[in-house]
């Protein structure tokens, strides 16, 4: 009978003995953890994905409100964590008339890492797009935004430890980290970030930063959210470009302070 897999649904991050090659010796070395976590809504299983075991609550608030499923914490009368053997299940209480429409277009998957688009069963459900544009703009220092990259660039906890995660920050028009989320999973990471947001509601007067590069999945959980900006340590894709256009959402890459690329609307990052 095979060995069942341990799957650690406490720690982020486990210690495990290592060879590395430089010194030719066994050392210890910190590793992060990923666990299978499931979205279960008003009993129904609708989701799996791969994520760091940590912040859950706003993990389940965030992936609920950028997937569509609800509008606001409102819609939240509850949340659950289960932790069992082989995972996590978040259990989510709902509102009926959430529950109704999710179920209208509910799909199943089982994501990779912060892949949040494997599974869905057709096009139209793999392009979840937003009902309307982002419908207020900050005009955002360029100062501000070195402020910020050089900040988050010391506040990642759990990639100083591993190496193996993204963080996503919440920023103040100022430069300032508000919030910061990781995980193994950028989109994950996004989630979380959302959640907290609307847990603590925080001004939205602010801007999105990503360790990540930028792709639509990125970019639709931004606009969902309803922030103006989105900047990424990376690239974006082809899609997230057009896609921020068409939604309103500048867009920024390659953001490596002092320099960066804005992809759309230009006209929001000032010079000092």
């Amino acid at each position: 009978m095979a060995q069942e897999l341990f799957i650690d649904t406490e720690h982020n991050v486990k210690t495990y003995d290592v060879l590395k090659s430089h010194v030719n010796q066994i050392e210890k070395d910190n590793i992060a953890e990923e666990v299978p976590i499931a979205f279960v809504y008003n009993g129904i299983s609708h989701a799996v994905m791969l994520a760091s075991p940590s912040d859950l609550e706003d993990f389940a608030l965030g992936f609920s409100i950028s997937e569509g499923i609800v509008e606001n914490k409102s819609d939240v009368y509850g949340i659950e964590i289960i932790r069992q053997t082989n995972g996590i299940e978040l259990q989510i209480d709902i509102a009926s008339a959430c529950f109704q429409t999710l179920k209208d277009k509910r799909r199943n998957l089982l994501g990779r890492t912060g892949c949040g688009l494997c599974g869905a069963e057709n096009l139209d459900q793999a392009l979840r797009l937003p009902k309307k544009k982002i419908d207020h703009f900050l005009t955002i220092s360029e100062s501000a935004i070195i402020k910020a990259l050089q900040s988050i660039q010391t506040s990642q906890t759990l990639q100083k430890k591993t190496g193996a995660t993204h963080a996503c920050a919440w920023v103040s028009e100022k430069g300032e980290i508000q919030i910061l989320c990781e995980d193994v999973g950028r989109h994950n990471a996004l989630d979380k970030l959302i959640g907290a947001i609307k847990r603590k509601e925080i001004s939205d007067q602010g801007f999105v930063i990503t360790t990540s590069r930028a792709s639509y999945e990125m970019v639709q959980k931004t606009v969902m959210l309803g922030a103006s900006m989105l900047i990424a340590i990376s690239a974006p894709t082809g899609l997230a470009i057009r896609s921020a256009l068409k939604y309103g959402l500048c867009l920024v890459g390659f953001a490596r302070a002092p320099q960066y690329v804005i992809y759309t609307y230009a006209e929001r990052v000032t010079k000092n």
